[in-house]
């Protein structure tokens, strides 16, 4: 499976790697960044890859398989990752979900074809996208639109899902996907269902709230002089780690901006375009 690590060689120079130093993926996907680290920490540093997703660990293990003992997998949350017993040299968060996610229609994610409303990394979970829109309140889903998916038709499409809702239960990604349709119109390429499907990812799974609490795992994870790598892909989350690092005693940022991808990259890679690589070292 093709996956193409977003800001790879920023990554790599922010992190500072040499030989023999321990990193953790906290967002292990499909084994991109991790590929890259291990290389750069070549002979014998050690990586500690955590993924939510056991489909993506079993992805990353065999494109990983290589480097043998110098992995070691993890099925949890990044926001455990301070009870590992482990002191890092350097922690990543690539907090962009992953194209396996996006690809497998089974998972709900996308609306560009057929699946249940899901939406969990980890399957574990109770929550689905589907509880979500046929049980909450019409006022519920428009806060929830209109907080994290910054929708401006937050109100207008919760009516069009409530409304809908009451005929017959909402089941499919497609099924919700034409409801919105219906009500907002399209502009542009974006598809009018991408903030309402980006508001649902994040509760499900309560993206954010891991945000946070994986901070300050990281925070616990990181040896003194240790470098966070904190990649983002919308305005929510990077507000969220910037103020965060700002407020923080603990980290000197190492920039006043955050890195942006190159044009090259972008052309070659469209889902780099929104990403934005913060970096921070640990006092």
């Amino acid at each position: 499976m093709q996956h193409v690590p977003v800001l790879a060689a920023e990554v790599i120079m922010g992190l500072n790697l040499s030989s023999g130093k321990t990193i953790i993926d906290g967002t292990l996907g499909l084994g991109g960044h991790a590929a890259l680290i291990l290389e750069a920490t070549a002979p014998d540093g050690l990586l500690i890859g955590i993924d939510r997703d056991d489909r993506n660990l079993e992805l990353a293990k065999q494109r990983l398989a290589r480097y043998g003992n110098r992995v070691r997998y993890v099925n949890s949350a990044f926001s455990a990752m301070n009870t590992l017993g482990v002191q890092a040299d350097g922690v990543l968060l690539d907090l962009g979900f992953s194209s396996v996610h996006v690809d497998a229609p089974e998972r709900g994610f996308s609306f560009q074809s057929e699946g249940p409303l899901d939406m969990r990394y980890d399957t574990r979970g109770e929550l689905r996208a589907e509880d979500i829109v046929n049980g909450w309140s019409k006022d519920e889903l428009a806060t929830l639109l209109r907080r994290l998916g910054e929708e401006p038709a937050a109100h207008r499409i919760a009516k069009a899902i409530f409304d809908a809702r009451r005929e017959q239960r909402i089941t499919t990604t497609t099924q919700l996907a034409d409801i919105i349709s219906a009500v907002v119109p399209r502009r542009g390429k974006t598809h009018p269902a991408t903030k309402t499907f980006q508001a649902l990812r994040l509760v499900v799974n309560d993206e954010l709230g891991e945000v946070e609490k994986g901070l300050v795992a990281a925070q616990a994870a990181l040896k003194p002089g240790g470098i966070l790598a904190v990649i983002t892909f919308h305005s929510l989350e990077d507000r969220l780690v910037k103020h965060w690092l700002k407020d923080s005693k603990s980290f000197e940022a190492l920039s006043k901006k955050p890195i942006v991808p190159g044009r090259p990259e972008v052309l070659s890679n469209p889902r780099a375009r929104s990403a934005k690589l913060r970096l921070a070292k640990r006092s």
